[in-house]
């Protein structure tokens, strides 16, 4: 369908674009941008007029709980609330049941997001075997399966020569190594940040060191390979340093940070809330400082959900006892608006971190609305506010620490790949 969308504010960072213009798609792609093609004829029209467009939201880590995990949510449930919160990609860990380390598991993945025909589902294959630390998985395999890197999801790798073996083959086919940097016998048995929170609620506190250490480890490992190296979900200020201090020094190497992050600390499981059971956990303000200028500085290039769809009863046992997780596919974006709105960011680095920003971790061409790319797109009014409840949430998992807050930005229209894949209703 040739589709023009008009009046809109056109923000895409990697681009150079901001400005209010019309916006011309046909055949899956975008044909222009502010004049129409010659011999153009919109099928559809669709009005924007005081609204901002921008390029589909890509998420480099949510967990959709298929295979495996389906009385949590399913690759259906998901990619319906990602594409209404204008998400066009997601990116899934290797931490399903079975785990992704065979091109069976990766390429079912792949068949039931097709099936779902709404947003695009990308996979990470797992650095080893079953996620056991030790025993390599067949990377080549998993690459010719569309794999777009390895990682070993939570699990940690604490044998540092195979770590050492993992990223020398990871580098021989091309492929990013995604790390959850953490001292595994620093965090062991532990909960939430090792602060005074933890302290007077009587849990076990994780140091903050533990991801220190961890990120020092994979640093120097990556000096000896030449790997990339993705740290996902940084949780503290000294790791924002480290990596801010190994890009300067031209190592291949990124960061993330989940949006959770970004908004609560430690300060948040007062009175034990199980929403706010993350991991890694909250930290300290200052932390949380730090990794708001860290995505500032372009230190954290993208924001992710991190996604964890939970049912009822994995939030309901005693702290110690619950599930770690939030489930945020349906408010990732008016969560990262509310830093616009609150000056923590500007609007061009908020879209940066939701699009460009995790399709070059990725090595996927999207994230732009170029002419010729693929026309994923997302439309949103941004002075519109709704609130995140039961009845508004599409995704599987209601586990949210921020269920009843009034949010900023709902999404009008989403497009994968030319298609509408989401349009709300006329107010």
């Amino acid at each position: 369908m040739r589709v023009r969308i008009a009046g809109a504010r056109v923000v895409d960072p990697a681009s150079g674009i901001d400005e209010i213009s019309d916006v011309y798609v046909a055949e899956g792609r975008v044909q222009a941008i502010g004049k129409a093609p010659d011999g153009f004829t919109a099928e559809r029209e669709l009005q924007a007029t005081g609204r901002i467009l921008i390029p589909g939201i890509v998420d480099l880590r949510a967990r959709l709980r298929e295979p495996g995990a389906e009385h949590k949510a399913t690759i259906a449930s998901e990619t319906r609330a990602a594409v209404r919160g204008g998400i066009t990609t997601l990116c899934c860990p290797p931490d399903t049941d079975p785990v992704i380390d065979t091109p069976a598991v990766a390429e079912l993945i792949h068949q039931r997001a097709a099936e779902s025909r709404l947003a695009r589902v990308e996979v990470l294959g797992a650095l080893t075997r079953d996620l056991d630390g030790q025993n390599l998985a067949e990377m080549g395999a998993l690459k010719e399966a569309g794999c777009l890197g390895v990682s070993n999801a939570l699990a940690p790798v604490t044998d540092t020569e195979v770590m050492l073996r993992a990223m020398e083959y990871a580098v021989t086919f091309g492929l990013t190594v995604f790390v959850h940097a953490e001292d595994a016998r620093l965090a062991a048995g532990r909960l939430v940040h090792d602060g005074p929170v933890a302290t007077r609620l009587g849990l076990p506190g994780i140091p903050e060191i533990a991801e220190t250490i961890g990120v020092a480890r994979d640093l120097l490992l990556v000096e000896q390979t030449g790997a990339r190296v993705h740290f996902c979900h940084l949780s503290t200020g000294p790791a924002v340093d480290m990596v801010r201090d190994a890009r300067s020094h031209g190592l291949p190497v990124s960061a993330d940070v989940a949006i959770h992050q970004l908004l609560l600390t430690e300060a948040d499981i007062d009175g034990f809330d199980a929403d706010c059971h993350v991991r890694p956990p909250l930290r300290s303000v200052d932390d949380r400082a730090r990794l708001r200028a860290g995505v500032r500085a372009g230190v954290i290039g993208s924001i992710c959900s991190d996604h964890q769809p939970h049912e009822v009863d994995a939030k309901l046992n005693p702290f110690p006892q619950t599930e770690p997780g939030i489930s945020s596919l349906d408010s990732l974006l008016s969560l990262v608006l509310g830093l616009v709105e609150d000056d923590e960011l500007t609007l061009s680095q908020a879209v940066a971190a939701l699009t460009s920003g995790p399709c070059a971790v990725l090595g996927i061409d999207r994230g732009s609305l170029a002419v010729g790319a693929a026309a994923d797109l997302c439309v949103f009014d941004p002075h519109e506010r709704w609130v995140l409840d039961d009845a508004s949430m599409l995704s599987r998992g209601h586990n949210t620490p921020f269920k009843g807050h009034r949010l900023a930005g709902r999404v009008c229209l989403t497009m994968v790949d030319g298609r509408v894949v989401f349009e709300a209703p006329p107010a």
